[in-house]
């Protein structure tokens, strides 16, 4: 199973605190491993007032969406844009129909001179996982998987995700047992 372009959404008994109500977009997967971005745990602008400006954003973004999340605990200090793929560059990785991932400071210059894609979400770090660490961890009973689009994905509304990721499923976290079976 290839869990690129698809939500991973954590489980109610999952126990690190890092992924707790998480709902990660999956920018890639391999035999090699995964990464993905957290795209519901959002950044309290007021706490970074001059991160744009560090990265060079400084002009007011007319007509477009930035979101600013925690993307996770892998390189925390870096940034990663997550946004919909009508515009790329040559070093984005497109991921699934209407989204891509670019990393560069030329993408960041783009976004400053007021160019660039319609949606965007500045996440600062990653989700990484190893070699079948995300494998283990599904039979482990500690992710749902689900496909959504990329309006679910840019949908600025974060605080209810994880519990509207569960409507999408038609599941209630809340009746699921943190125990799985196995035969």
């Amino acid at each position: 199973m290839n869990l690129t372009g698809q939500l991973l959404i954590s489980m109610p008994s999952q126990e690190d605190e890092r992924f707790e109500k998480s709902v990660i977009y999956m920018c890639a997967h391999s035999k090699d491993g995964a990464m993905g971005i957290i795209i519901n745990k959002k950044i309290d602008y007021d706490l970074y007032p001059d991160l744009l400006q560090q990265l060079g954003i400084d002009n007011p973004l007319i007509g477009k969406k930035l979101y600013i999340r925690y993307g996770g605990p892998v390189e925390s200090g870096r940034g990663f844009v997550l946004h919909s793929d009508e515009f790329i560059r040559k070093e984005t990785l497109t991921i699934d129909k209407g989204i891509a991932l670019t990393s560069t400071s030329e993408f960041f210059d783009d976004l400053s001179k007021g160019n660039g894609p319609k949606n965007s979400i500045l996440a600062l770090g990653y989700a990484g996982w190893g070699p079948g660490q995300i494998e283990s961890e599904l039979i482990s009973n500690s992710w749902m998987t689900l496909r959504t689009d990329s309006n679910f994905i840019f949908d600025e509304s974060v605080s209810n995700k994880w519990n509207d990721a569960y409507d999408l499923l038609g599941v209630d976290p809340n009746k699921l047992s943190q125990f799985s079976g196995s035969s």
